[in-house]
């Protein structure tokens, strides 16, 4: 029969997930883009391989959703957004765990945190991109567009969707940020 078990971060862990991002940020510099891409990925799909709780395997899966925005060439995430995504990949990109990945059911769990954390942290980008997806499908299924107006139109829609990020992100930082910052 399986256990429900629920818990709530205090702000002693959240700084102790700070200061494991911080760490890791001060040091991804020297991590080219595609390797921490890759260990994100390699995370995603060891993890998609096994039996996990439900808990974990949901938030690993965002994982995914995160290489997607990076990888997207119509998408084009670039700046201190595409950092921001890349800091927070960084963390997956690391060796060290706060518990180790072997350990049955509960290996992943601070990986799973983690995720919770960062997704929380990068919703305005998140949100922008599976809009700007979205309208993309919807401009697929439009058949006789031309492929020109169809570039045009994508490109004024990511640049909106950008336009919101940073829209939100300010208002975000002027109600006093988020409980756990990337940047």
């Amino acid at each position: 029969m399986p256990v429900s078990i629920a818990f709530e971060l205090s702000d002693t862990d959240l700084e102790y997930f700070r200061t494991a991002m911080r760490d890791v940020k001060a040091t991804a510099h020297s991590r080219d883009e595609k390797s921490i891409i890759n260990a994100a990925a390699r995370l995603a799909a060891e993890t998609g391989a096994r039996e996990l709780p439900q808990f974990v395997k949901e938030r690993l899966e965002k994982l995914e959703g995160l290489i997607r925005m990076l990888e997207d060439t119509e998408w084009r995430l670039e700046g201190q957004h595409r950092e921001r995504v890349l800091g927070a990949l960084a963390y997956f990109a690391e060796p060290a765990d706060l518990i180790p990945d072997q350990i049955p059911g509960l290996g992943f769990l601070d990986d799973a945190i983690m995720v919770e954390l960062v997704v929380r942290d990068l919703q305005h980008e998140i949100e922008s991109y599976a809009d700007f997806c979205r309208y993309r499908e919807e401009q697929r299924h439009l058949e006789d567009l031309d492929p020109e107006l169809r570039r045009v139109r994508l490109e004024k829609r990511r640049r909106a969707m950008y336009a919101r990020m940073e829209a939100r992100r300010e208002r975000r930082a002027r109600r006093g940020g988020s409980l756990f910052v990337l940047s």
